[in-house]
């Protein structure tokens, strides 16, 4: 018996969309330079001409943006802007509540993109030190879980929870928070 145009037809439809429905339920594979920053990662600074972990004390800036870095492979995770963090180093007896908890030797760890339009927050204002996002002002405060002060932005700065381990900072945990724009 030969099969008809119709038959034909049917069978290439339902493999197509046995095709579709296998696609969409099979986990996405992300490249390993867009994961979020892992427990266990180095932060190595943007602007390194070499990949190194850093440590506390490489942190003397009012804020260092950095990347996460694995460590065994030293494969840096910048596929996602999302990935840029931003350290502070602070008096630690000036932090607040689960800050301080987060903290690593008084360095504090936020996501560097502004919830509010995913500016880069790279402003510091020194005489009350806080962050800014250059692009709408919005203010945070890095001493109190980057908590919004004053602009456009509606969340705080996503936190990542950080460690010392032989005098590098490293990622006790993942973000804390949401990255990215808020939802409008």
């Amino acid at each position: 018996m030969q099969a008809s145009r119709r038959d034909v037809f049917t069978v290439a439809c339902a493999l197509a969309v046995d095709a579709a429905l296998r696609a969409a339920v099979a986990p996405a594979t992300a490249e390993p330079a867009d994961e979020r920053p892992r427990e266990g990662d180095y932060l190595a600074a943007i602007d390194a001409a070499a990949p190194e972990a850093l440590s506390p004390r490489d942190i003397a800036a009012p804020q260092v943006i950095a990347w996460p870095m694995e460590p065994a492979t030293r494969l840096i995770r910048n596929g996602s802007r999302l990935n840029k963090v931003l350290l502070v180093r602070l008096d630690p007896a000036t932090l607040v509540g689960a800050t301080r908890e987060r903290a690593a030797d008084g360095v504090v760890a936020y996501s560097a993109i502004c919830p509010h339009a995913g500016c880069e927050v790279s402003g510091w204002i020194e005489e009350q030190k806080i962050l800014e996002c250059p692009c709408h002002n919005s203010k945070y405060n890095p001493r109190d879980g980057a908590a919004i002060i004053d602009g456009p932005a509606t969340r705080s700065l996503a936190a990542l929870p950080l460690k010392i381990v032989d005098d590098k900072l490293v990622v006790a945990k993942p973000f804390i928070g949401r990255l990215g724009i808020a939802p409008a």
